[in-house]
């Protein structure tokens, strides 16, 4: 049997990067870093129910510096898919779908998710520390 010669569909080094592409991606890997979170959240709750001393230890692995930057990390994957999921919700009842509403959007999805994880940082700090 012959191969016929058919053109490739474009690739994403074909298109131009944009914000709204770049979000959509984005929102993909926050629901997965959200997922893998949880899971850390579930490891902490055993530990806890495992007694002091076990949760003690989850503790001092989770106020290390590798474990801060997780926890910083986890919470603003939570806002920006937070912020995200609000666009989508706005967008499924039929608003924001010209280019320039769509493009702020995504921006606003981007900076009130930076706004959001600053603020609760800066409380989480002022109030005594993370861990």
């Amino acid at each position: 049997m012959a191969e016929k010669q058919r053109p490739l569909s474009p690739h994403l080094q074909i298109y131009r990067r944009q914000v709204q592409m770049m979000t959509s991606i984005t929102h993909r890997a926050t629901g997965i870093a959200l997922a893998v979170g949880g899971l850390l959240v579930a490891c902490g709750l055993l530990q806890l129910a495992a007694g002091e001393e076990s949760f003690n230890r989850f503790k001092g692995i989770i106020g290390s510096p590798v474990g801060m930057v997780l926890l910083f990390g986890w919470s603003w994957a939570l806002f920006y898919h937070l912020c995200n999921g609000i666009r989508h919700l706005i967008q499924d009842a039929g608003l924001g779908y010209e280019i320039p509403q769509f493009v702020r959007s995504s921006w606003l999805s981007v900076v009130g998710s930076i706004v959001l994880t600053a603020a609760t940082w800066a409380w989480v700090v002022m109030a005594g520390g993370a861990a």
